[in-house]
């Protein structure tokens, strides 16, 4: 025997003792034998630390890293011997018969390590671990495959026509017919071997189509980022314990052997996966200089700080002091997104004719987020399901913008230019926050239907045009003060979007800032207009967003009973005898959504009352759009009464809040006298 690989057999089961994987391997070994059945293979799963093997050996930590197939025959000799001296498996024959897969808890992290499918050179000839990260953009249904299988020679004075000497076992990145087909032939007499169908041992498999996170900046559609880069998806295949591990939209690290996989004439690219893990990078641990700065400055009243940041906010797009309403909602539902599953959103649906500005505010808005997908009109919003391409014939379930959004904002565009069928599956999907993909069993080679429920964890942002909404729809007459004509869109809809903002500037009559802006931008487009663009930079602004959105904030007991006076107060105003309210169920939501919101912004993590009063105004300035006016009786732009030209302004802009805070205060006392309930009684 080699002195050098037996010197690498007892380093491993050194290593196995210290790491307490022996343990774990006579544990396993226990339930095979338990079980009383024989097996073809014994599958085995050992979990390596390859610094620490390296510190023991660097030969055999070479091996784990650089020739890993090679380096599972070395466990495997020690697992049999181990398995034979102990009396661990009784019905176990051969060496042959013991599968052993190898997880590497980490990877060094060196450039060589990295596998990316956008970089050149790809090496996928050498099988050795490789760590990759991507975002998944399709996922299969769960098949399955073949994991080993006995074969007998068929000669009958052969040694190998009894016992398990002929075993073949799954390889990664192997198709079906490289273990089990009909022409393969003893290595000892060339005669032709047979599979011994019920020794065959199956396992779960499942295909998944990943793609560079890179992709995600080519989805906004406008970026700074001016560099060209090549994307290209690639195959990635879970089996036994990792299938249904992954979710479509989500981030993940995985470790895995590069292999290619030849399907007729087409060859793929692919990666056998050995661990997975979610990937969630770190925001930034702090706020520039210049924000903190205006923080102190504006430090004496809660709502100066994010009036100054609305008043400011997009001065590439548009001039200061403009939209500020539609600004601060944009900010608001900008920090109020994240990947939980239970998350408070914030939908904008925004009522403009001025198309042109508003899609530029919110385009350049999105793009602040790591996530925020402009939905091209050629691709799905929706998840759909088309047949695997890789010779399976099972379904594959495809991504779309909402999903690929995840953690972020997803800007459909204008809500009018989709088709009936497509807005009502908008609107269940903003009522419950999933999308159900049908898979017919028949066609996709399924005994029975199956039905898959994909999460959608983002806000959605449109805007409809009020132009082409009365060209195209004959206006009713019947409306009330304050209310708006969106007849166009379903009513339901609308209610889904939460938020509905219309922008201060009509087109017929421009602001004079406004044209003098597009004008300057026309001509020298990458100028800086403003001497705030170069205070507050697009990157300020990306850091401010990813900082304060990670904060965690509570509703403080002052918070609470002013949202929810209101909501009841309003519940019992806003009705009618045949409809009953008009207030939905969901107002109470996006109320602490909202107040929340303001309480990041403003870099607090406790909702005040303040907050809250903020809230109340952007809710009953929507609800009057969309049903007319209450006995709460809003001023039609309430949260930016005056323009924020000095302090005197900022002053007097308090001063009118304040009066608000007292009329909301009335408004409860008036519609809603000694009540009060936990918010998810309601």
């Amino acid at each position: 025997m080699d002195p050098e690989m037996q010197k690498m057999r007892e380093v491993v089961l050194v290593y196995l003792d210290r790491s307490g994987g022996l343990q774990k391997f006579v544990h396993d070994c226990k339930k095979y034998n338990d079980s009383k059945q024989s097996y073809a293979v014994y599958r085995f799963i050992i979990s390596i630390n390859p610094s620490d093997i390296a510190e023991l050996d660097a030969t055999l930590g070479n091996y784990v890293l650089h020739n890993p197939l090679q380096a599972a025959q070395i466990f495997q000799s020690v697992c049999f011997v181990a398995i034979k001296t102990l009396s661990l498996i009784e019905q176990l024959q051969t060496e042959a018969q013991i599968s052993i897969l190898l997880k590497p808890t980490h990877l060094p992290p060196l450039p060589s390590y990295v596998l990316s499918l956008s970089a050149y050179p790809f090496n996928y000839t050498s099988q050795r671990f490789y760590m990759s990260e991507g975002i998944v953009i399709a996922m299969g249904t769960v098949t399955k495959y073949t994991q080993g299988a006995r074969f007998l020679c068929t000669e009958e004075t052969c040694p190998f026509s009894e016992g398990f000497r002929c075993i073949r076992v799954h390889c990664p990145g192997a198709t079906e017919s490289a273990t089990v087909r009909t022409d393969f032939v003893c290595s000892l007499c060339s005669s032709p071997l047979q599979e011994d169908m019920k020794f065959r041992v199956l396992g779960d498999k499942q295909i998944v189509e990943m793609i560079d996170a890179k992709i995600l900046n080519a989805l906004k559609g406008y970026s700074k980022d001016k560099s060209h880069f090549r994307i290209q998806a690639f195959t990635v295949f879970l089996r036994d314990e990792l299938t249904n591990k992954m979710t479509i939209g989500n981030h993940y690290r995985i470790i895995g052997i590069p292999a290619i996989v030849q399907n007729g004439l087409q060859a793929t690219a692919c990666i056998e996966v050995n661990s997975v893990q979610l990937y969630k990078p770190n925001g930034p641990s702090f706020v520039s200089d210049n924000f903190r700065y205006l923080l102190s400055l504006t430090s004496s009243s809660c709502w100066r700080f994010t009036a100054v940041l609305a008043n400011i906010f997009a001065s590439q797009v548009v001039p200061p002091g403009t939209y500020n309403t539609l600004k601060l909602a944009i900010l608001l539902s900008l920090v109020q997104t994240c990947e939980k599953e239970y998350a408070d959103y914030l939908d904008l649906l925004v009522v403009t004719s001025d198309t042109l500005i508003i899609d530029r505010l919110l385009n350049y808005s999105l793009c602040l987020l790591p996530r925020g997908i402009r939905h091209p009109p050629s691709s799905e919003i929706f998840p759909s399901v088309s047949k695997d391409k890789h010779g399976t014939g099972s379904a594959s379930i495809q991504s779309c913008s909402a999903v690929l959004a995840k953690g972020g904002i997803c800007y459909i565009g204008d809500l009018s230019s989709y088709k009936k069928d497509k807005l009502e599956l908008l609107q269940s999907m903003l009522e419950s926050r999933t999308t159900t993909v049908f898979i017919p069993g028949k066609k996709y080679g399924e005994e029975a239907d199956q039905q898959v429920t994909v999460s959608v964890q983002t806000n959605f942002w449109s805007f409809v045009d009020v132009d082409s909404s009365s060209k195209k729809h004959i206006q009713k007459e019947n409306f009330l003060i304050g209310q708006m004509d969106v007849s166009l869109i379903p009513v339901n809809l609308v209610d889904g979007f939460g938020l509905l903002i219309y922008n201060e500037f009509p087109s017929c009559r421009l602001s004079s800032p406004v044209v003098h802006h597009i004008l300057r931008r026309a001509i020298n487009p990458e100028a800086m207009l403003y001497k705030v663009s170069q205070q507050f930079r697009t990157q300020d602004y990306e850091e401010f967003i990813l900082f304060a959105r990670n904060l965690h904030v509570e509703l403080s007991s002052e918070a609470e009973s002013l949202i929810q006076g209101y909501y009841l107060a309003s519940r019992r105003v806003r009705r009618d005898s045949i409809h009953g309210s008009t207030l939905s169920a969901s107002a109470l939501k996006l109320l602490i959504s909202l107040s929340k919101a303001h309480a990041k912004l403003s870099l607090r993590q406790t909702v005040l009352e303040e907050d809250a009063v903020i809230a109340v105004l952007l809710l009953e300035s929507s609800l009057t759009l969309k049903h007319g006016t209450s006995a709460l009786c809003v001023a039609p732009n309430p949260i930016f009464p005056f323009d924020l030209s000095d302090e005197n302004s900022l002053q007097q802009r308090d001063i009118y809040l304040m009066q608000c805070h007292h009329q909301v205060l009335k408004f409860i006392a008036a519609y809603s006298p000694g009540i009060h309930i936990n918010p998810n009684e309601e």
